[in-house]
């Protein structure tokens, strides 16, 4: 019984106790999204280096994740895959801060539309709670969906499309947020209950 009751417990306290990373990413993505939208007379050029330096502490966090998750969560591989992605995209527009509008499009748009496929297929390869899951989902459809609108921006609409990146961002720090705050309750239940465990052998 004890073997199951482990068994059962470990995929949950891989998730688990990464609730920090969780939670840096969410205030990342809030701040991103607040400056985003509410900064005034935003440029193209402004915004590229503003996305830029949302995109590499992005970046950063998710190959952290990715390589303290390995041989303990399913997607600990696409989560280190997202996160070079994300880091060489950061990477890029950093070093090319004058990049024509068509390419900043697409550049945005593509990231978001992996990162949304990301967030699904990790429903189904990771063993999550439904909370879990359905955050999971509604996280992935909002980033595909922004991805999509990113991508047909027509060029004469100019930085108007920051309002659908910020939008996104705003939906992803909250929601990021109370996963992150979930994921920390259930890994202070699953050490209790480790704890209590050992205590009854002893």
């Amino acid at each position: 019984m004890v073997a199951i009751r482990s068994a059962a417990i470990i995929p949950r306290q891989a998730v688990s106790e990464l609730w920090w990373l969780l939670m840096v990413e969410a205030i990342l993505a809030i701040f991103f999204g607040i400056v985003a939208i509410f900064w005034p007379a935003l440029t193209l050029l402004t915004l590229v280096y503003l996305f830029s330096a949302f995109v590499l502490g992005w970046g950063l966090l998710e190959i952290l994740t990715g390589v303290m998750s390995i041989r303990r969560r399913d997607t600990w591989w696409l989560t280190l895959l997202f996160g070079l992605i994300a880091l060489g995209v950061g990477i890029f527009l950093v070093r090319h801060p004058a990049v024509s509008f068509a390419t900043f499009i697409l550049v945005i748009g593509l990231t978001l539309i992996a990162r949304g496929l990301f967030d699904i297929v990790s429903i189904f390869l990771d063993k999550l709670s439904f909370a879990h899951r359905a955050i999971r989902g509604i996280l992935g459809i909002a980033a595909i969906a922004a991805g999509i609108i990113i991508l047909l921006q027509p060029v004469a609409g100019g930085v108007a499309f920051v309002w659908v990146l910020g939008l996104y961002a705003l939906i992803f720090g909250p929601l990021t947020l109370v996963l992150a705050l979930e994921s920390r309750n259930d890994f202070l239940g699953l050490t209790e209950a480790a704890g209590g465990e050992r205590k009854e052998k002893e």
